[in-house]
């Protein structure tokens, strides 16, 4: 048979067929309706089914289905149920919106990730991606519908586009498994992002800069919360989103030697380790770093984090808050981040031990950035050098803010 035959083909009195090959034929009724039928034997007897009409279905269109059916025939399973559940798969795939597809990936990775990290990603999810394909069919989104979703994140960080997107490309794969799509838009995306910037984050490496940076920060319009937030990550130096989910219960602050208790499962850990208590990392918190954790619990009294978001009391603060603070300083807009503070702790914290003839402190440092010394286990040993990490945790905090205004003049002030 060929193209020509079926066009030419003209109804009669009686409906009639024009034979393919495999038992496909063109069924030419009296009406002018043509229909593709495929005769086959399944389980001893003779059968029929119907592939569609002509000119819908072309001719070529026919064989392939016509193939495919007798693949399914031929692995024992009748092509007339074969055809159900692809008609049921298809159905499925409509009704498996992005949203839900997505909160089914996050459910069954939980148990790979610490318990922050889960947080994290579900949150990315919900402010970035839901609100723009959460109610979209999976197997209808496309490279071009995502694109502009990571290309707004990419304008913020590029590092945050590129992980978003292998979350993204990963939750494609998922629904590649369970039959709800047939491809992964995301994947397709990884080139055209611009590319990541790696090493050290941009910070400021003297003293003098260092407050200048805080000062400038803490007389601009803003909240309150913020800047007690920016300060006592300049004198914690812990990451910041330690910070962010810090809670009440983690501090000792009214004993001679107060502390910070971040639980093991809020470091960067390995699963492992995030789940003994002998991972928690002790912060010793310097007179100033006491004061500013004292008003920032006043601020948020009964709240579950002191440092809330300021939207949703229920949720951590923003990790962009102290971020977009930092970058409205046009003079130090470029030169320090966050993460900052990290290094230029251990810069000037470290050429200070050299200048003083300290060699043993450089070690010291490194614990109190909770750096793995190499080659050992027992990385957060609580009570490691304690003594020492205190008055080194109590000089810089003299050094970085011992001129600066008390944290109480933070509350005062217009507010952004």
């Amino acid at each position: 048979m060929n193209d020509l035959q079926c066009k030419n083909a003209k109804p009669r009195d009686k409906a009639y067929k024009i034979s393919d090959s495999h038992g496909l034929y063109l069924h030419v009724r009296p009406t002018g309706l043509r229909v593709w039928r495929w005769n086959f034997r399944f389980d001893g007897s003779e059968q029929t089914m119907t592939l569609g009409r002509y000119p819908e279905v072309s001719l070529s269109d026919a064989r392939l289905e016509r193939a495919a059916y007798d693949k399914i025939r031929r692995s024992g399973v009748d092509p007339r149920q074969g055809r159900q559940q692809t008609k049921q798969s298809h159905a499925d795939a409509e009704a498996a919106t992005f949203n839900s597809v997505a909160l089914r990936w996050h459910l069954q990775m939980q148990d790979r990730w610490s318990t922050l990290h889960a947080v994290n990603v579900k949150a990315w999810l919900e402010r970035d991606v839901f609100p723009k394909i959460g109610d979209t069919p999976v197997s209808k989104v496309t490279s071009k519908i995502l694109w502009p979703i990571l290309e707004s994140i990419q304008n913020r960080s590029a590092d945050r586009a590129h992980r978003l997107r292998r979350h993204l490309s990963a939750i494609f794969e998922f629904a590649m498994a369970l039959d709800l799509t047939d491809h992964n838009p995301a994947a397709k995306l990884r080139g055209a992002l611009k590319p990541k910037v790696n090493g050290r984050q941009p910070a400021l490496l003297t003293i003098e800069d260092a407050r200048a940076l805080l000062l400038a920060a803490e007389k601009e319009p803003g909240h309150p919360l913020t800047k007690l937030a920016s300060r006592l990550l300049a004198l914690t130096a812990v990451r910041s989103g330690s910070l962010r989910h810090a809670e009440p219960h983690e501090f000792e602050l009214d004993t001679e030697a107060p502390i910070w208790r971040i639980p093991a499962a809020k470091m960067k850990l390995s699963k492992a380790e995030k789940q003994s208590e002998a991972f928690d990392f002790i912060v010793p918190l310097a007179p100033q770093a006491v004061e500013v954790v004292k008003l920032a619990m006043e601020l948020t009294k009964g709240g579950k984090y002191v440092f809330p978001n300021a939207r949703f009391a229920n949720k951590p603060m923003s990790e962009n808050a102290v971020s977009v603070m930092y970058r409205r300083l046009s003079k130090f807009a470029s030169r320090h981040v966050p993460h900052g503070w990290r290094s230029t702790f251990s810069t000037i914290m470290n050429d200070r031990a050299q200048d003083l003839e300290r060699a043993g402190d450089r070690a010291i440092i490194d614990l109190m950035l909770a750096h793995k010394p190499t080659g050992t286990e027992a990385a957060y040993n609580r009570a490691s050098f304690m003594k020492r990490r205190r008055q080194i945790a109590e000089e810089w905090a003299e050094l970085l803010v011992g001129k600066l205004p008390p944290p109480a003049s933070l509350l005062e002030g217009p507010r952004r």
